[in-house]
């Protein structure tokens, strides 16, 4: 295996290997195929989904020497390969992050009325742009409703919501989505296979979940898996890698509950503490599965891609009632809210499950005359 990390090594070179941006995709592949090429482009989506990668996709379909502005580039060529290998001198790529001020926005824009060096278009790619100051966006404006004929600019961020109106409209937006945990689970599959790591497909579900819809942390984390585990990623590995809550606790839970018994729901916090288990995690854990639990009740077909996971639905959907479950899930999520202000995370946790008995919906008059 090469020593390259994952992320790095499996970027993708063309439009046709990106996985989960097909509208993203679709629009400037026809933009190319018509040569309806707009001057500005927004990329905006949370981190590690494609925004920089697209942004160099984009600047090898306009620079390709074989195939021309295409939406194909050769990737052979060596502006590709330069572009590939991150020294092509017509593609700059400027982080925001450490270029704030006006005085290098101006450099950029005097540099820019210059042809390009070695290809077709000359590129600026300016990422986090979000964290350019005020003036630095206005020194920008102009240039960027008007730049030359020879330059594009691809704006990359992780909150448009800082970036002022007046530049907005002068770029043509796309809005990057969080990959599916199914696109992700196929991705890692075929690298995972092509790398001939040994992987348990749960174990790939797990990692897919704990990327939290990033491809890249998806990527790093699997990095990680691979060397925690000796190249054979299994559920148990990744699991005491992530400190990822254990279906059979969570299940314990819910029979604990159902049968009313406290001692039992003390002593699983207690199991998940001395495995290290993330008490944040596992609240959020409870939610969703409260949330498919619900989702069972009013639409019984409905299904996950985890298939233990369904099982364990059909298994506890039919033993809870409607106002339980919606009860269970208000408590669950104002608990998670307010770990944080426990004495430890144990403690908020446990009280929680505590809570969760204690407000159980009585199940017959006798029950409630009980109580």
């Amino acid at each position: 295996m090469s020593s390259q990390v994952l992320a790095r090594k499996w970027r993708p070179r063309d439009f046709a290997s990106l996985v989960g941006q097909a509208h993203v995709v679709k629009a400037l592949t026809h933009a190319l195929t018509e040569q309806r090429l707009h001057h500005a482009y927004l990329f905006t989506g949370t981190r590690g989904v494609g925004k920089t990668t697209i942004a160099r996709i984009l600047a090898k379909s306009l620079n390709c020497q074989k195939n021309g502005v295409s939406a194909s580039p050769c990737g052979e060529c060596e502006a590709c390969v330069d572009i590939d290998a991150g020294r092509f001198v017509d593609l700059l790529e400027i982080d925001a992050a450490s270029n704030t001020g006006v005085d290098d926005m101006r450099q950029l824009i005097e540099n820019a009325v210059y042809m390009p060096t070695a290809g077709r278009y000359k590129v600026y790619l300016i990422d986090e742009v979000h964290m350019l100051s005020k003036s630095a966006f206005n020194a920008l404006l102009k240039t960027l409703e008007e730049p030359p004929a020879h330059v594009l600019f691809i704006l990359a961020t992780t909150d448009p919501q800082k970036i002022l109106p007046t530049v907005l409209s002068r770029c043509l937006q796309f809005n990057l989505k969080q990959m599916p945990p199914a696109d992700i689970v196929g991705h890692l599959t075929h690298i995972l296979t092509e790398e001939q790591v040994n992987f348990e497909p749960a174990a790939l579900h797990m990692l897919a979940k704990g990327a939290q819809g990033s491809m890249r942390d998806a990527l790093s984390l699997t990095d990680q898996a691979i060397a925690f585990s000796r190249s054979n990623v299994s559920v148990d590995a990744v699991r005491d890698m992530l400190g990822s809550t254990d279906t059979t606790q969570i299940e314990a839970i819910f029979n604990a509950l159902i049968a009313k018994d406290g001692a039992a729901l003390v002593s699983i916090a207690e199991q998940m503490a001395a495995r290290s288990t993330s008490f944040y995690d596992a609240t959020v854990e409870l939610a969703q599965i409260l949330y498919r639990i619900s989702l069972a009740q009013v639409v019984p077909n409905a299904q996950t891609d985890d298939m233990q996971l369904n099982d364990l639905i059909q298994h506890i959907a039919p033993l809870m009632g409607a106002d339980e479950v919606q009860l269970y899930y208000s408590i669950v999520t104002t608990s998670r809210d307010q770990l944080h202000l426990a004495p430890d995370a144990q403690a908020g946790f446990t009280m929680m499950l505590l809570r969760l008995l204690a407000f159980a919906p009585a199940k017959n008059e006798g029950e409630r005359a009980k109580k």
